[in-house]
């Protein structure tokens, strides 16, 4: 598997890529013709062109798509198992929906954090003033005690996406040491866990539904399972698989959330000859609730942090200590 790279198209671009790699392969355009229409920002223009180079020389999407920059590490394991299981238009058109999806609730996110960003950039501005103005303060202090939260939030926030993109693009089969930490964290560790149990779901339905052998979907669909202490307890199954076993009772061992609708649903199909279709429905009620867990952080976090940031005034007002620490002697 070739190195990851950052990738340089936001989910956005992502999903108006996919879905045009979704169009042009079910009209039965030729991959090369297709990449030739496509639009993508300007800093992936370069990506672009190396992507298409790679197909010329008689390379495959996912792996071209990886050393690019253009695709992630879980882009290019769907489409891996995709070309092998010939459900490539599928596969695209489920990306583009995914990646839909996320740009869309981020979007939210940001929009509804506007009024609590512009309260606080405003209470750290005016709170200090009557201190400026009756001279207690210089106007270094002023813009120092104004401007360090933002320099410290700042940091923290380019600190967490530079973990997000290092996490979303490392390698398969990579351990993060945050791997635990994460996955114990109230809500968010349910809700990664949840994630990675879709994308298992949904790239096994895909790979069966095209007529790929269980014992060679598997592994692949274990690899798409980025949490490492998860993709170590699913990798179990496969060796359960070969000794006969069914994969309800495969998976009977294996303990992960939604486990008991997951059981029941896999042994019905199992015995009705419908495992695709069934895993597939199953990754669509969990694609469902991970949306619905996204719309209430959406509602819910940007009015927390504004009781958060209302709190903190009415704490700086009242006590006359202001919003932080006290600024040092020779800046008042």
């Amino acid at each position: 598997m070739p190195t990851s790279r950052p990738a340089l198209l936001d989910l956005a671009a992502r999903a108006q890529f996919f879905g045009h790699l979704a169009a042009m392969e079910k009209a039965g355009v030729p991959v090369e013709r297709a990449l030739l229409s496509v639009q993508v920002p300007a800093r992936a223009r370069t990506a672009l062109a190396n992507l298409q180079t790679q197909i010329a020389g008689g390379g495959d999407m996912a792996s071209a798509g990886l050393r690019s920059g253009l695709f992630t590490q879980l882009d290019s394991t769907l489409l891996h198992a995709a070309q092998v299981s010939g459900c490539l238009a599928a596969v695209y058109q489920r990306l583009a929906e995914r990646y839909s999806h996320r740009a869309q609730q981020a979007a939210a996110v940001k929009s509804r954090l506007l009024m609590p960003a512009a309260v606080l950039v405003l209470a750290l501005f005016i709170q200090p003033l009557p201190a400026l103005v009756g001279g207690q303060l210089s106007i270094a202090g002023y813009l120092w005690g104004a401007l360090w939260p933002l320099l410290v939030l700042g940091a923290l926030y380019v600190l967490g996406r530079g973990l997000y993109r290092r996490r979303e693009h490392a390698p398969a089969g990579a351990v993060s040491p945050f791997d635990s930490l994460l996955a114990s964290m109230p809500i968010l560790g349910s809700a990664l866990l949840r994630r990675n149990l879709r994308d298992f779901f949904d790239s096994l339905g895909l790979m069966l539904e095209a007529g790929m052998p269980m014992l060679e979907a598997l592994p692949k669909a274990c690899a798409v399972i980025s949490h490492a202490p998860l993709r170590k307890r699913f990798s179990n199954v496969q060796m359960a698989i070969q000794r006969g076993q069914g994969l309800a009772q495969a998976l009977a061992s294996v303990d992960f959330p939604g486990q008991g609708l997951a059981l029941g649903l896999i042994r019905s199909a199992e015995a009705s000859g419908t495992l695709p279709a069934s895993l597939l429905n199953y990754a669509g009620v969990e694609t469902q609730k991970l949306d619905s867990l996204a719309e209430q952080l959406a509602t819910w976090l940007p009015r927390l942090l504004y009781a958060g940031v209302m709190l903190w005034m009415a704490y700086g007002l009242l006590t006359g200590v202001g919003f932080g620490p006290r600024l040092p002697v020779e800046l008042q």
